[in-house]
């Protein structure tokens, strides 16, 4: 599909050196308007022909002054090592406020070269490096659809002019790139370790294995892990030739690393060392995919309109049918940061393989410790003991988790080395000082950004004292990070509640063989003690019930069992809310699992009335709140909730963005600073954005049940990061909810 028309915003543009790249530069433009003349330079005359034949330039020239006369923009897009000839020969021409850019992968190479032609850098100067390409070459190959969805590296330089900048900005930006902008070294390094290292790789086995007498056989019988590995060896020799010559400093560099690291790999093999072996390969298994979600991630923040995953739900249905939730959240996140922490090996059943928790495996694997899976909800984590994390190689990405950033402040405060964590843009705005200051108190140095927010940067090497901490509000997340921290601090530490929370980290302390003293709102523990690997069955995360027994609550005519939830009494505040409201709610089976309660949810429609909240049941059940406003929505009368202004400051602010979406769909509702009024009705249909919040998407999915339209739910991308097969389960029970454009 052709670029769309605009204006033009530049008189000519003249493109030397008509290849794959060139060409379809060239031609992406020329197709978009934007240049008012596009101009070919190329020394092959079938290439000159071409090119004009093919729609990919207006004109070509052999003679590059007479092309280049009236330039508005230059783009030099030859092989690196002729980028020095020709711009010698640029440097001899009155190019007038033409600005000058160029294609190469090694930028330090061009710049120098560019430095040394015109003594000094011209400042309408801007280098650029687009990583795309094809097997095919030449500029019959030219895609003007090349560059969409890829990468290209600006490397703007000290004196770079900045209309010239945002002019080469703009122009790829057109053409569908993702435009960046890097220092030059750090443009180097990262291409020598991202692209010129494997192509080495590549080529030196395939010439190594060539060489051996039985190269034949090798050949005959390689799999196709060899043939793909190997697969880059095929791409052009001169033009690879160039690019190590051209960038072998940081090539070298790379190259010393991964030797390091091969050498390293020989030693283990060589003593038959398979725990090292397990590490290297369990981390390299999923550092591919962990890396991706970041990339995806981030996209999807930046471009949030070209990923805006909508949720469609369609009004009526009733719910039948028994399923299971997936694992709780909260022990998830505990059971890898224990387990890791401990000594011996833990086994973990029913593991959430949401992103969240994903993120905090993912941080323990960068601290050294080696975790098999997750496989089907198994985990296998080989603990290293409480002084056994080792430095990260660099700031630990967790992505949208509150919870595994508070917790690990925490266990990271009275390390020996220095971290750093940082997540997504959504929470990168979520307060922190909560944490910090009382793990200040207790000696750590933390830096956050403005106003105590991420990136956190724990510094190691400091040695904790233990304290008495009186909460000003109810959190679990600040008590567990000062249980954790406790764990090293000299004497005891010990929070204070003033309302209970969720107790995971007690229990599961315990379960490891850590003593814990809890005496009525007081959780204490002292250093000085192990934690022993044990078994965790992790049971059905009752956050996640919470959809199911609201929505199973207001359909009309529905009788749903959930199997095997969590019901911690510090958790089910949803169920006596419900239950307050007139909801048929009923536990069966119950029994203990790892030290946690655990039973089967029979729940029936009924009638729901509005009521005033309980102050103290507003801890017990803060993440379920968006979904428990759903069915005040719909209940005969009045329901008031205070004492809950925790609500503003997790994934979005619950309370406004949830008053905002009830009110498109005709709720009578008004939002409080530490609360919200509603008085229950009847919901329409219409549009609502959930702002990337989870609970936010799922609950308006709820609400569907009653509803008498379709709801349209924006940004649900997020929903993977709690319930991942939240879509599956919903229409398996009767509710009417499909990702937008997808049956």
């Amino acid at each position: 599909m052709a670029a769309q028309q605009r204006p033009p915003i530049i008189e000519r543009l003249v493109v030397i050196g008509l290849g794959l790249i060139g060409g379809s530069f060239a031609k992406g433009l020329r197709e978009s308007g934007l240049c008012r003349e596009v101009v070919g330079v190329d020394l092959d005359p079938e290439s000159r022909r071409l090119a004009v034949e093919l729609g990919v330039v207006d004109r070509c020239e052999a003679d590059l002054a007479a092309a280049c006369q009236g330039a508005s923009v230059i783009q030099l897009a030859v092989p690196i090592l002729a980028m020095e000839k020709l711009l010698r020969e640029l440097a001899k021409l009155d190019l007038g406020d033409a600005v000058l850019t160029d294609v190469g992968s090694a930028k330090g190479n061009v710049v120098r070269a560019a430095r040394l032609a015109f003594d000094g850098l011209p400042a309408r100067f801007v280098p650029g490096h687009p990583i795309a390409g094809s097997e095919q070459s030449g500029v019959e190959a030219s895609n003007s659809e090349l560059f969409r969805r890829h990468k290209v590296i600006l490397t703007p330089l000290e004196r770079t002019d900045a209309a010239a900048l945002q002019l080469v900005d703009t122009l790829w930006r057109a053409l569908g790139a993702d435009v960046e902008h890097m220092a030059v070294e750090h443009h180097d390094e990262v291409l020598a370790a991202t692209s010129h290292l494997p192509h080495l790789l590549a080529f030196g086995l395939v010439d190594s294995l060539a060489k051996r007498s039985e190269n034949l056989e090798i050949f005959r019988y390689a799999a196709g892990g060899f043939r793909d590995f190997t697969r880059i060896a095929g791409s052009d020799p001169v033009m690879w030739h160039d690019i190590f010559l051209a960038n072998r400093e940081a090539v070298l560099r790379t190259l010393d690393t991964f030797r390091s690291d091969l050498d390293a790999l020989r030693d283990a093999v060589d003593a038959g060392d398979g725990h090292q072996l397990l590490g290297v390969f369990t981390r390299a298994r999923v550092a591919r995919e962990h890396f991706s979600k970041i990339l995806a991630r981030r996209a999807y923040v930046d471009a949030m309109h070209s990923n805006n995953v909508i949720f469609l739900a369609n009004p009526g249905g009733r719910l039948s049918g028994r399923i299971r939730v997936p694992g709780d959240k909260s022990i998830s996140h505990r059971s890898i940061m224990l387990g890791s922490l401990a000594e011996g090996t833990t086994e973990v059943e029913g593991f959430l393989e949401g992103e969240d928790a994903l993120a905090t495996l993912q941080a323990f694997r960068d601290m050294g410790v080696v975790i098999e899976g997750p496989h089907h909800g198994r985990v296998t984590i080989h603990g290293v003991g409480l002084h056994g994390l080792k430095a990260p190689p660099g700031p630990i990405y967790l992505g949208n988790s509150g919870t595994s950033m508070r917790l690990l402040s925490g266990l990271l405060a009275a390390q020996s080395f220095d971290v750093t964590l940082t997540g997504d843009a959504s929470l990168s705005k979520r307060p922190m000082n909560r944490v910090a200051k009382p793990l200040r108190e207790m000696g750590a140095l933390i830096d956050t950004a403005a106003e105590g927010r991420p990136p956190m940067t724990i510094h190691g090497g400091r040695r904790l004292g233990g304290m008495t901490y009186e909460m000003p509000m109810a959190s679990a997340q600040v008590k567990s990070c000062l249980l954790l921290a406790g764990l090293y601090a000299a004497g005891s530490t010990t929070v204070i509640e003033p309302a209970p929370t969720r107790d995971h980290t007690e229990r599961m302390l315990r379960g490891f063989g850590y003593p814990v003293s809890v005496q009525g709102n007081r959780a204490t523990v002292e250093s000085g003690h192990k934690l022993i690997a044990t078994h965790i069955e992790v049971p059905a995360d009752i956050s996640s019930a919470a959809f199911f027994l609201v929505a199973g609550s207001i359909a009309e005519d529905s009788e749903l069992v959930l199997e095997h939830v969590g019901v911690n009494p510090t958790r089910t505040g949803v169920i006596d809310i419900l239950r307050l409201m007139g909801a048929d709610i009923t536990l069966e089976n119950p029994r203990e699992v790892g030290g946690e309660p655990v039973a089967d949810l029979r729940v029936r429609s009924a009638k729901l009335k509005g009521i005033d909240i309980p102050e103290d049941l507003v801890p017990l059940a803060i993440d379920e709140f968006p979904v428990l406003f759903v069915a005040a929505s719909v209940a005969e009368g009045r329901t008031v909730l205070r004492g809950a202004e925790e609500l503003r400051v997790k994934e979005s602010d619950r309370i406004q963005v949830m008053a905002d979406g009830l009110l498109a769909l005709g709720a009578k509702v008004e939002p409080t600073p530490d609360g919200i009024i509603i008085d229950g009705g009847t919901l329409g249909g219409g549009d609502v954005h959930s702002h990337g919040d989870h609970r936010i998407a799922m609950s308006f999915s709820v609400a569907s049940l009653r509803a008498t339209a379709p709801i349209r739910i924006h940004d649900c991308a997020n929903v993977a990061t709690s319930f991942p097969n939240f879509l599956g389960l919903a229409a398996q029970v009767g509710i009417r909810v499909t990702e937008e454009g997808k049956s």
